[in-house]
């Protein structure tokens, strides 16, 4: 090539090489950091309710295998407050890069149903990644409260002697939800008192200032277990293998009762689908884990095959079932 046109050459491409230059800087950073995802830094896996329930529970034995999968470090945030309010807004807020994600319950979806004004869209304001899975709630009091079963406890309210009280995790919970129905379809005259989480919750039971509570497996289970709390009932459709003798709500006087709490993944909404898919398949791979299944067993914990598809479509199903409820037993909290 001749020296004038080696010289046209160049000044035809630099126009060309700038304007590339240019459209790669313009490029969003999380197009760039999908394929790198995880790598940049740790994942922080906030929790809106205090350690010790439940929903933290649960967090901390996927976070773990999670952790392990991904390569990468998984840091469990506890942000309780307001009902689960304010970790579930936090994260709504946070950079939409995967980084990160919130693990929660269904009262992420019932919460705002119960509100006189919701402060976010459970679909709009989140990216659904997967359902976990689901467990039943158990009814249960202090030891001392004379009631072997939830119709001998419904007989006791009603008696009058005393002023019985339940206490919840936190308004628009599963365990809110079931207290409310139960206190609605027995007729039972109890104040609700809540609590940030399931931990302060149980922990006032166990010390006799508050009757009873209605909380998730994992979490109450092993204070049943250890004769701390007893259990009047349970909210699955029928009776579970670790205690046969615990009657089922539906056989304690509300017939076709059933309630379940279940447990999924969120981001903030607009996540890269690359980041969405990645996360969805570990998750899924996460709840095949030998080990992992021997504990959700032991907890009543069933693990459910799930896409973010799929996640979306039973956020819609449980949106619409949870209106009904909240309006047959007329329930509102306000803040």
């Amino acid at each position: 090539m001749k020296s004038n046109q080696r010289r046209a050459f160049l000044r035809a491409s630099l126009p060309l090489a700038a304007l590339i230059a240019s459209g790669a800087a313009a490029l969003p950073a999380t197009a760039w950091a999908d394929t790198a995802y995880p790598k940049q830094k740790a994942i922080t896996l906030v929790v809106p309710y205090t350690p010790g329930g439940s929903i933290d529970t649960m967090a901390r034995l996927v976070a773990e295998q999670l952790q392990a999968r991904l390569g990468q470090n998984i840091i469990v945030e506890n942000r309780a407050g307001a009902s689960g309010l304010i970790g579930s807004e936090y994260v709504a807020r946070s950079a939409p890069d995967g980084y990160t994600l919130l693990f929660n319950a269904s009262s992420q979806v019932e919460m705002p149903l119960v509100m006189g004004r919701a402060t976010y869209d459970a679909e709009k304001d989140f990216t659904a990644i997967s359902q976990v899975g689901y467990v039943p709630l158990l009814v249960v009091t202090h030891p001392g409260i004379p009631a072997k079963d939830l119709r001998e406890f419904s007989s006791l309210v009603k008696g009058g002697k005393n002023k019985y009280t339940w206490a919840t995790s936190g308004y628009g919970t599963s365990g809110h939800l079931a207290e409310e129905l139960i206190k609605h379809g027995l007729k039972l005259d109890m104040d609700i008192i809540s609590y940030k989480g399931a931990a302060p919750q149980l922990t006032d039971v166990m010390g006799g200032h508050v009757s009873a509570a209605v909380s998730p497996m994992p979490g109450v289970y092993p204070h049943v277990k250890s004769g701390k709390l007893r259990p009047l009932a349970v909210t699955s459709a029928e009776r579970l293998p670790q205690m046969p003798d615990v009657p089922t709500v539906a056989e304690s006087g509300l017939p076709g009762f059933e309630l379940l709490s279940w447990y999924g993944v969120w981001g903030p909404a607009g996540m890269p689908e690359p980041v969405v898919q990645r996360l969805a398949q570990e998750v899924e791979a996460v709840k095949t884990n030998t080990a992992l299944q021997a504990r959700f067993q032991e907890l009543s914990f069933v693990t459910v095959p799930s896409t973010p598809a799929a996640f979306a479509d039973v956020i819609r199903k449980d949106i619409e079932k949870v209106k009904g409820i909240v309006a047959d037993a007329n329930i509102r909290v306000a803040f």
